[in-house]
């Protein structure tokens, strides 16, 4: 029975999680913190991105909420196409090419002492969040139980914590054993790879059961 109005919950943990563990701009942005300013430039920096992340992700759910008021068929035509739009995101992650050692994707430049205001910006500053958050979040909604703005809350609170606990995770490894392993062209391309797998099988499971 779906919680707060949230189907598939475990599903959405682990997919929260894959898409945590796949290295990208927030990722190297709290890493290059930590290594420059300790596990406070670590927070600091995190900080910044959830604050980012958050406004991107209510900006996302404002339009899932006139979705949802407007026409439940087109809510569930919007179900569908995140479902697609998961599968086509993870066969282009299987398909990316291998990293040639040469600068790494996703590599950033911060300036010491301002990691929030930066790491605000690293968030922002990639609007294609709200589209993924638009195509995602729909699939764990169910129309039918949703409680509008308490199921809308308790999925960004449910981002919201294992974002903390994930990159606390990182913040409290060290910076420089983590940030050598995880900027490994190899390593990089084999969480890549089994993120693609991941998010095509989460992507066929849930228009399946769409």
């Amino acid at each position: 029975m779906p919680w707060m109005g949230i189907q598939d919950l475990w599903t959405f943990l682990v997919a929260v999680l894959v898409f945590l563990a796949l290295p990208g701009p927030g990722t190297f942005t709290l890493l290059t913190a930590t290594g420059r300013g300790g596990v406070r430039g670590g927070y600091t920096a995190l900080a910044g991105l959830l604050v980012g992340d958050q406004i991107l992700m209510w900006l996302a759910l404002a339009g899932v909420a006139a979705l949802l008021k407007a026409n439940p068929t087109v809510f569930h035509a919007v179900q569908y196409l995140g479902a697609a739009y998961l599968v086509w995101v993870g066969i282009s992650l299987l398909r990316t090419p291998k990293a040639d050692g040469g600068d790494l994707p996703g590599s950033v430049r911060l300036a010491p002492g301002h990691y929030f205001r930066q790491a605000i910006l690293v968030s922002l500053l990639n609007p294609k969040a709200i589209l993924f958050y638009m195509a995602f979040l729909p699939l764990f909604i169910d129309p039918r139980q949703h409680q509008g703005v308490a199921t809308f809350a308790a999925l960004a609170g449910i981002i919201f914590v294992v974002s903390v606990a994930y990159c606390s995770l990182l913040i409290g490894a060290g910076n420089l054993a983590r940030r050598r392993l995880i900027q490994h062209p190899r390593v990089s391309d084999l969480l890549r790879r089994v993120a693609g797998v991941f998010l095509l099988g989460f992507g066929i499971r849930l228009g399946l059961n769409g």
